[in-house]
């Protein structure tokens, strides 16, 4: 879990709604429940989202429920308003307008509306089990929020019913929301009406968070899931084996491999969620001696207030002082914002840029800022901070912006232990940080070389794919 808020979802109509669920919206006080980006520019209310989910347009309801993840099920964690938003969910599945179909990020393959709303409720169900104790964010600290779990038996008899449904996308994700939800001793008595089904459909399913969640559940309801646990380490095996023959070009039987991998059922699980979830449960991560934190840039010869040579280095009093929510946005600007939008929200019109192919833009820079914005299909999806003149990004207290490139390296590195996977590196040597969003480049200042910091989005974390020239080029 995403985490893109999206610039035209304030104001979307709640007429849209079916009857059921305008009127749970219109009861609930939504100003009393943030999101975690409540009140950030642009950034939509939870009210606004959920009114989007059933807009006519396609392309609006897959950027709310986008929005659902990333506003309100953000870093794996739940928010006041999330509980009251997944009543509103539930009311949604019924409405013949959730079978349309389309591609929601993170998962291959498409599916139903209803099916992936089912996903985002299991998802929910899964950070408020009892077990879990999720923390919830205020803002101002962190609480237990009992509603979270009230609100279980009620999303459990709303979701029951698609356990039967016809097609297999939705009866899974159904599924997986009952198993999960299950976990609550108040609906205890149900498990043995859906651990058939949860054995024979969710555990042979091709979406491996399912399978995951099948054998999970049925050990914790006391159930023999060892020829499960040995099916699944033998399909990974011999997946392993037909790649390994597949990228060979020398190995005996290549073209078999090839064709027995095309035939593979698309895994269409969200990347990692699980997996993610396992590990915190199983083998905590724990942190690690951070080390010092990074020093704050020191401004160099010829760097005096109204200086503008090529090598200028701003004064850290100079210098905007920006926060970031990883997935969400930076500072003023969220991602899924226009041009105009970041125009309107830095208070400055942006340097001529050539447009791509398409004739959007894709790099557009706002020098009076020292902020590169950079677009796919006209939404924001990455965002550098210019290390010489830009605003001073913090995490954790610790500068990012402008420092040097070893000390922020190390101190990110040794903020927690990663993850396999959470960490890679660009051919250009640029260290990515998967659970952060967040990129290090180098920037040069004369002699010295300066932090640049690049905010991004899941698909513009593959660096060299993702950055157009423009960025690359930068001396």
């Amino acid at each position: 879990m995403n985490d893109e808020a999206t610039p035209d979802l304030p104001g979307a109509p709640a007429d849209c709604l079916p009857p059921a669920a305008r009127a749970e919206l219109a009861g609930i006080a939504w100003e009393e429940l943030p999101h975690v980006c409540t009140g950030r520019h642009g950034v939509p209310d939870t009210p606004d989202v959920l009114g989007a989910l059933l807009a006519a347009d396609p392309a609006r309801r897959v950027r709310a429920v986008e929005a659902l993840y990333r506003l309100l099920l953000h870093w794996e964690r739940a928010f006041p308003a999330t509980a009251p938003a997944a009543l509103v969910v539930a009311r949604l599945l019924d409405d013949p307008r959730t079978l349309a179909e389309d591609r929601w990020e993170g998962r291959a393959g498409r599916r139903p509306l209803r099916a992936e709303l089912l996903n985002w409720l299991a998802s929910f169900a899964d950070l408020t089990r009892p077990e879990a104790s999720p923390d919830i964010k205020d803002g101002v600290g962190t609480v237990r929020d009992p509603a979270a779990r009230a609100v279980r038996p009620v999303l459990h008899d709303r979701i029951v019913g698609f356990c039967d449904a016809d097609d297999p996308r939705v009866r899974e994700a159904a599924l997986a929301a009952t198993a999960l939800l299950l976990d609550d001793p108040a609906l205890a008595p149900s498990v043995p009406r859906y651990a058939p089904a949860v054995r024979t459909v969710l555990a042979a399913s091709a979406d491996s968070s399912y399978r995951w969640i099948a054998r999970e559940r049925l050990a914790a309801w006391g159930e023999d899931v060892t020829g499960l646990v040995a099916a699944e380490e033998e399909r990974r095996a011999t997946l392993e084996r037909i790649r390994a023959l597949a990228d060979d070009p020398f190995a005996e039987g290549q073209e078999e491999a090839i064709r027995r991998l095309a035939e593979q059922p698309e895994d269409t699980a969200a990347p990692g969620w699980f997996d993610r979830r396992r590990e915190a449960r199983t083998a905590p991560v724990r942190p690690t001696s951070r080390g010092p934190a990074p020093e704050t840039p020191v401004a160099a010869p010829g760097s005096g207030a109204g200086h503008r040579g090529p090598w200028r280095i701003a004064r850290e009093e100079e210098r905007a002082e920006w926060t970031f929510t990883p997935y969400v946005g930076v500072g003023p600007l969220h991602f899924g914002m226009a041009p105009e939008e970041i125009a309107d929200a830095l208070g400055e019109r942006p340097s001529p840029s050539r447009p791509g192919e398409d004739r959007q833009p894709r790099c557009v820079d706002f020098t009076g800022s020292g902020i590169r914005a950079l677009f796919r299909d006209g939404r924001l999806g990455c965002v550098a901070v210019d290390a010489l003149t830009g605003p001073q990004v913090r995490l954790d207290g610790a500068p990012l912006t402008g420092c040097a490139p070893s000390r922020v390296e190390h101190w990110l590195v040794h903020r927690t232990a990663p993850r396999p996977g959470s960490l890679t590196y660009s051919p250009a040597a640029d260290p990515v940080f998967a659970d952060l969003g967040l990129a290090i480049r180098p920037q040069r200042a004369g002699d010295a070389v300066l932090t640049r910091p690049l905010f991004l989005l899941p698909d513009w974390l593959d660096l060299w794919h993702a950055l157009p020239a423009e960025e690359w080029n930068l001396s």
